[in-house]
C-alpha cells in the first residue's frame, strides 16, 4: 500500500466524490434506454484513457446498452468480474426537486448515489488508481455495467451469466448494508402475473348473470399471501392490482402481479409449484398464471466464505472490521453465485435510503471502500 511519504498517488476522497457526483448528475431511470445510454456514454469515455478493451452491446426491448471494459493485462484466463448497474429507480426530474444533489455533513444526497452509482464509480476509481500508480493486477479484470438491474435484468442476465462462467471471482458493487457490511447471501426472487376472466353483467339489471373477476381475485390474493412463512424466510407480496371497467358493471377482468422471495432452491421449487397449481374458486371464472423465478438464491458456500475471509483480512490491514450478512433483496450477484462463482456483494459505498427520496451515501465510507477494492483487485489470484 502507498504511504503518505511516497510519491505514488494517494486515494483522495474529494476526487472520488467529484466523480460520483458527475455520474449522479445524469439521470438514468431503468425504463428510459436513451437516458441510461447517456450514462453509458459517460462511463465509456471515462474508461477509454485507461487502455481497456471496451465492448458495448446494443440494448433491446427499450433498455440501454451493456458495457464491458477489460484490462489489457492479466492474460486470457479466468479473472475478476466487477458488476455494476447504471440504471436507477428514480424518474426524470427527481434531481431537480424531491432529491437534489447536496452534501450535509457526512451525508451526500442524490438519486442513485447509494444504489448504486457511488459503488459503480468506486470500481472505476480503484482501477484508475492502479493505472496511475503504474501497477497491474495478477488476474484480468472485467468491469460490466448493465442497464436494467432495477427491473430484474431481463435483457442482461444472459450476458452476466456468460461472463461469469469465464471468470474466477465476481465482485458486485451494490451498496454496503447496515453500517458497512458486505453481502454474502441473498434470497432468490420470483415474479408472477395472475389474470382472472369473469363474466360481465349490469350490476343492477342482471347481477346474477355475472361472475365477478375482482371477487375471485380477492380470494386468490388471500391464498397467495397466506403462503408467507417467516420461519422459513419465505415471503409473498401482491404488489399491483387492476381490474373492472365501471362501478355499475360486474367486472370481467382482474390482474395482479406478485413477488416471491425464497431462501433456497428447494423452497423455490416448492413454492413455485404451489402457486402455479392454483385453481379458481368459482368454476365459472378462468385463471391464468404466468411468470417464474427471476433470480436464483445466492447461498454462501465454501468458495464465498474463503473470498470473504480474504477480504476481511485486507479490511483489517486498512483499519476496519468487515462484517457480512444475508439480505432479502436480489442483485446480479444472485446470477453469479448460483453458477458457483465465488461472489462478494455490497462492496459499494455505505449509506441509507435506497429507492427513497432521502437516498444518501456516507462520505466517510469512500476512502476505506476504495482502498478495499484496490487491494482486492491486486491480491486475488
Amino acid at each position: 500500500m502507498n504511504t503518505p511519504t511516497d510519491n505514488a498517488p494517494q486515494i483522495d476522497a474529494e476526487e472520488i466524490l467529484a466523480g460520483i457526483l458527475r455520474w449522479v448528475s445524469v439521470e438514468s431511470p431503468s425504463n428510459d434506454g436513451d437516458a441510461v445510454n447517456g450514462m453509458v456514454d459517460m462511463v465509456e469515455r471515462d474508461f477509454q484513457p485507461l487502455g481497456m478493451h471496451i465492448e458495448r452491446t446494443p440494448g433491446r426491448d427499450g433498455f440501454g446498452d451493456i458495457l464491458s471494459c477489460r484490462t489489457p493485462w492479466g492474460g486470457d484466463g479466468p479473472g475478476i468480474l466487477v458488476l455494476s448497474h447504471l440504471d436507477t429507480v428514480h424518474p426524470h426530474g427527481t434531481i431537480d426537486g424531491p432529491l437534489t444533489i447536496r452534501r450535509e455533513g457526512d451525508r451526500v444526497y442524490g438519486p442513485g448515489i447509494y444504489d448504486m452509482k457511488g459503488g459503480a464509480h468506486l470500481g472505476f476509481y480503484a482501477l484508475r488508481h492502479l493505472v496511475r500508480a503504474g501497477r497491474t493486477t495478477p488476474l484480468p479484470v472485467t468491469f460490466m455495467f448493465v442497464p436494467e438491474e432495477e427491473v430484474g435484468s431481463p435483457t442482461s442476465r444472459e450476458a452476466i451469466e456468460r461472463a461469469a462462467r469465464e471468470h474466477k471471482y465476481a465482485l458486485v458493487l451494490e451498496p454496503a448494508r447496515e453500517g458497512g457490511k458486505i453481502v454474502t447471501a441473498r434470497r432468490g426472487s420470483a415474479r408472477y402475473v395472475m389474470t382472472v376472466k369473469g363474466i360481465p353483467a349490469h350490476s343492477g339489471l342482471r347481477h346474477q348473470d355475472g361472475r365477478n373477476a375482482i371477487k375471485e381475485m380477492a380470494q386468490q390474493v388471500l391464498r397467495i399471501e397466506a403462503l408467507t412463512d417467516y420461519d422459513r424466510n419465505l415471503t409473498l407480496n401482491v404488489g399491483l392490482v387492476s381490474g373492472g371497467t365501471g362501478v355499475n358493471v360486474v367486472p370481467a377482468h382482474c390482474e395482479v402481479e406478485f413477488d416471491i422471495r425464497v431462501p433456497t432452491p428447494e423452497v423455490a421449487e416448492e413454492i413455485c409449484a404451489t402457486v402455479e397449481a392454483l385453481e379458481p374458486v368459482d368454476p365459472d371464472c378462468e385463471l391464468k398464471i404466468s411468470g417464474g423465478m427471476n433470480r436464483p438464491p445466492y447461498e454462501k458456500d465454501a468458495g464465498i466464505e474463503a473470498l470473504y475471509q480474504h477480504a476481511r483480512v485486507l479490511a483489517a490491514e486498512i483499519g476496519f472490521d468487515l462484517e457480512d450478512m444475508k439480505t432479502g433483496g436480489g442483485s446480479d450477484g444472485n446470477f453469479t453465485a448460483a453458477l458457483g462463482i465465488p461472489t462478494l456483494d455490497g462492496l459499494g459505498v455505505d449509506g441509507h435510503g435506497a429507492h427513497q427520496l432521502d437516498e444518501h451515501m456516507y462520505y466517510s465510507s469512500l476512502e476505506p471502500r476504495a482502498k478495499l477494492l484496490v487491494r482486492l483487485l491486486e491480491t486475488l489470484e
